[in-house]
């Protein structure tokens, strides 16, 4: 993993994306050791999180995380699911974020040097590359290790670096015995605290 101490750097986190490949290597982030450790690569300028949420839902497992983020250094960018059903009659909720990634991205880019993008989805080749045009440097970080990998081959290939999640794992992971805590929590609460599921949620 390299970065340039004098580097502008923006992370981009594709919440769905990052918090799957996350899931399927079985461990959880710790978003405040993610946040300290890019600050240690460079001059940290900003840190965006993308995910959809479920406003007509009275509670959303997912908000303690999107409060504690934007009190702790994240800026959330979020937008409604929408909800259809599919060819087969199930019920699926869409909740795609790639535009507005991809938007702030290029909004942001004359005034960075490096962009970290946490996501593994093939469409963001084209943006990395357009990024690149513009003189700067894409690293992207998901993981291959996964059987299938998470990472599209083609967004692999057009990164300047690429950045395997599980050689982050000591960094950012967060504690076990801090989740078996929570677990025993939670379990005398009623509602969660601080876990969440995105199961139901897909992208198109």
């Amino acid at each position: 993993m390299h970065f340039y101490p004098n580097e502008r750097i923006a992370l981009f986190v594709d919440g769905a994306n990052l918090y799957a490949a996350a899931k399927s290597l079985s461990f959880d982030i710790d978003y405040k050791r993610l946040l300290a450790m890019f600050r240690t690569k460079g001059q940290l300028v900003r840190a965006l999180y993308y995910t959809a949420l479920a406003e007509d839902q009275e509670y959303s497992s997912i908000r303690p995380l999107i409060d504690w983020l934007d009190y702790n250094g994240y800026t959330m960018v979020t937008k409604p699911t929408k909800e259809f059903v599919d060819a087969t009659g199930r019920k699926k909720i869409k909740g795609n974020m790639d535009i507005e990634l991809a938007v702030d991205a290029m909004q942001l880019a004359d005034h960075l040097d490096h962009l970290v993008l946490f996501s593994g989805d093939g469409d963001f080749r084209s943006l990395v590359e357009a990024l690149q045009f513009k003189g700067k440097r894409v690293s992207v970080v998901s993981t291959l290790t996964t059987n299938p990998p998470m990472v599209a081959d083609e967004l692999r290939r057009q990164a300047d670096q690429f950045i395997d999640l599980v050689n982050l794992q000591d960094e950012i992971g967060r504690d076990p015995a801090d989740r078996a805590h929570r677990e025993q929590r939670r379990r005398s609460e009623p509602e969660p605290l601080d876990e969440f599921e995105l199961g139901d949620l897909i992208e198109t």
